[in-house]
């Protein structure tokens, strides 16, 4: 699925922050032009917006460039799953994994970063690094570029909302919507809407450094969805994040998207080639969260797991979680 790769380390560390990004080549935000909040249904959703119409767009080359890319992903996906790729079935018999493998993957997933900054930008690098996680409620915040149709912002909206409850379920975080006072915002940009979004950015995190910046407003093509996490210096616990979707993508590639980069979000920072089955993958053999991966998820925010700790303190730890875990439900 192109670039695949999760950034983690020390970007806005010069600023009093860490940063978490990952990308998948594979403090209040809202569009520029307010979106009225959706109905709700019984069971969570939204319900579409009939009158209101998807903006029109004033034809320039920013616009030809997204159309381009949303042509360019759609044979992507089509690629994909033509060779069996892009997974949606969560593993089964063909996929085994002991609570050894569980272990393994998930020092290698949640206590490695696979790149670090310097002072051209972010480089492969796989460096070790701490257990850093959430230890506070998670209030998301779901925002559209002016260009995304609204059947789309519903969809999309839908998405989010039913991964996040899931999530919560898996790690005991509180995980609500809202539009005051978020902490994690989920972007779902076109070309054009994020090529202009440096502004929001700012307002979102004033003092993002200039490298974190380009690597969101200057997406190459084969980065395919981001996602940046930040915590305040000398403290393991996000604070903050920002996770930004190309809104240009196939129904299929966003909800991998979705699924992959909120749950980089949560401190599931690396990838991992030996990691199966799982989206913490570059071969992007399954696209959405598996059973193994809900397994990581649990083992990171375990309680006997501190935010902090090296690899060496919890690799053991995580043992003997992995073992309880295949125990209750073996794969």
């Amino acid at each position: 699925m192109g670039k695949k790769g999760n950034i983690a380390g020390n970007a806005l560390r010069s600023l009093g922050f860490a940063a978490l990004i990952g990308v998948l080549g594979c403090d209040q935000l809202q569009p520029s032009t307010p979106m009225p909040a959706p109905p709700s249904r019984p069971d969570g959703l939204v319900e579409p917006l009939p009158s209101m119409a998807a903006p029109i767009l004033t034809p320039n080359r920013v616009d030809e460039d997204s159309a381009a890319l949303r042509i360019h992903y759609q044979r992507l996906q089509n690629d994909l799953l033509a060779q069996g790729l892009m997974r949606t079935d969560g593993g089964g018999p063909d996929t085994p994994f002991t609570d050894t493998m569980l272990a393994r993957n998930f020092v290698r997933i949640a206590l490695f970063d696979e790149y670090v900054a310097d002072a051209g930008g972010f480089r492969a690098q796989p460096t070790i690094s701490n257990l850093r996680r959430w230890d506070r409620p998670i209030r998301m915040n779901i925002a559209f570029g002016d260009s995304i149709p609204e059947d789309q912002r519903v969809t999309d909206t839908n998405s989010v909302r039913g991964y996040a409850n899931r999530l919560a379920r898996l790690t005991g975080l509180t995980i609500t919507q809202s539009r005051d006072n978020a902490n994690f915002h989920v972007l779902v940009l076109n070309e054009n809407d994020r090529r202009g979004y440096e502004t929001q950015l700012r307002a979102l995190v004033p003092d993002i450094d200039a490298s974190t910046m380009r690597a969101i407003i200057d997406l190459p093509r084969d980065t395919l969805c981001l996602v940046v996490a930040f915590s305040e210096a000398n403290n393991a616990s996000y604070s903050r994040a920002v996770a930004l979707i190309r809104g240009e993508h196939p129904d299929l590639m966003r909800l991998a998207c979705v699924h992959e980069e909120i749950a980089q979000g949560l401190g599931l920072a690396n990838d991992s080639p030996q990691a199966r089955p799982s989206i913490f993958n570059d071969d992007e053999e399954f696209g959405l969260l598996t059973t193994h991966d809900e397994m990581l998820l649990k083992m990171l925010y375990d309680p006997r797991l501190q935010n902090g700790m090296t690899a060496a303190e919890a690799a053991p730890i995580a043992r003997v979680i992995a073992r309880e875990l295949l125990a209750d439900g073996a794969s």
